[in-house]
């Protein structure tokens, strides 16, 4: 682990000035750590090696409260066990209480904060072996390509959607995903991400958040420099009585997913009046097709019926050898999902 300097501002203004402050500028770069679940396993590997840390476990954002739309905002530094277990979070918003406790470990869970959650960064196996040509590690060396070691290489968790293969030059190859199960659940719920840095608060919504690798894979969100995120809203509570989320995984608990599902319904009877499908463990970020998800409104709750939302959704999904079985496993889960979530099978 490389040495590294260290701050612990006390307000959100004082921590957005201790990013972009020349003593910050000049070193190899200032991260925001707070539970650290991931960050210091990637400074423990040398893939992150930040010059200066920047504590924010003290500011004042960490609290679950009402909003005035009905919602709820979830400030940044709540942990996701206590997100997931707040009792309006498991009353009106189910599915996101459902795939926090999905992931990972209670013991990680409780560490975890809201705002870490979306700054996960892929699990790639290329990425996190300094010793591998990896685009979105280091994009470019000396003018020229990194390369993409997963593209060629064992490439068993890797993306089938939204991927980059990349220009001439190679500089935007890249096919890794974006770990979080929290992100795929509130890109199911149109959350909205508020965010302050050194122009002032802006608020963006999840969709626009995680971005794809395009031609600068290193780029995981479209925050912009010295910006922080400071809460999670929830729009006025949706798809109570009928939601899942799926995740398929190597084994039972603590492991990442291979493709993952959330569904949100809302049902007359047996005909679905809306619905909100995403997907997780495919792409770069949580996949959302508006377009696919209206071929099932005012539709009879069938498989017959899911079958073209599942193929919309998988439209352009290209293999790479290891992980072509995830497009027809990602195909079975999205109908499997909105079974459970119209409760035509059940959910275990």
């Amino acid at each position: 682990m490389h040495p590294f300097s260290y701050a612990r501002p006390s307000d959100v203004m004082e921590a957005v000035g201790e990013l972009t402050t020349e003593k910050s500028l000049d070193s190899a770069g200032a991260k925001f750590i707070a539970g650290g679940t991931n960050l210091i396993d990637l400074m423990k590997e040398n893939v992150e090696r930040p010059g200066r840390l920047v504590d924010i476990n003290h500011l004042p954002l960490n609290t679950i409260e009402e909003i005035e739309d009905g919602g709820l905002r979830l400030d940044a530094l709540v942990s996701n066990a206590d997100t997931a277990y707040h009792p309006l979070v498991e009353q009106r918003y189910p599915l996101l209480s459902q795939t926090i406790l999905a992931g990972a470990s209670p013991q990680l869970r409780n560490m975890a904060t809201n705002g870490g959650n979306l700054f996960q960064r892929t699990r790639c196996y290329y990425f996190y072996d300094t010793a591998m040509p990896c685009n979105k590690r280091e994009p470019g060396q000396n003018a020229g390509p990194s390369g993409c070691g997963a593209i060629g290489g064992y490439n068993r968790i890797h993306a089938i959607l939204g991927t980059t293969e990349g220009t001439e030059d190679g500089q935007s190859q890249c096919i890794a995903t974006y770990p979080s199960d929290m992100a795929v659940a509130l890109a199911a719920l149109e959350a909205v991400i508020r965010v302050t840095g050194p122009n002032g608060e802006r608020t963006i919504p999840i969709g626009e958040f995680h971005r794809l690798p395009g031609q600068e894979p290193q780029r995981d969100n479209t925050l912009e420099p010295g910006e922080i995120v400071t809460a999670i809203d929830l729009p006025a509570p949706r798809f109570v009585d009928n939601h899942m989320y799926l995740k398929l995984r190597d084994r039972a608990s603590y492991a990442f997913a291979l493709v993952s599902v959330a569904v949100g319904l809302e049902m007359e009877g047996d005909v679905v009046k809306d619905v909100r499908i995403a997907l997780g463990g495919v792409a770069h970020k949580p996949w959302r097709k508006p377009e696919a998800e209206a071929l099932l409104v005012g539709k009879t709750a069938t498989k017959e019926n899911f079958r073209p939302v599942a193929d919309s959704l998988l439209e352009g999904a290209v293999g790479y050898g290891h992980n072509t079985f995830k497009i027809e496993l990602a195909h079975r889960a999205i109908i499997r999902a909105l079974g459970q979530a119209a409760k035509l099978e059940p959910t275990a």
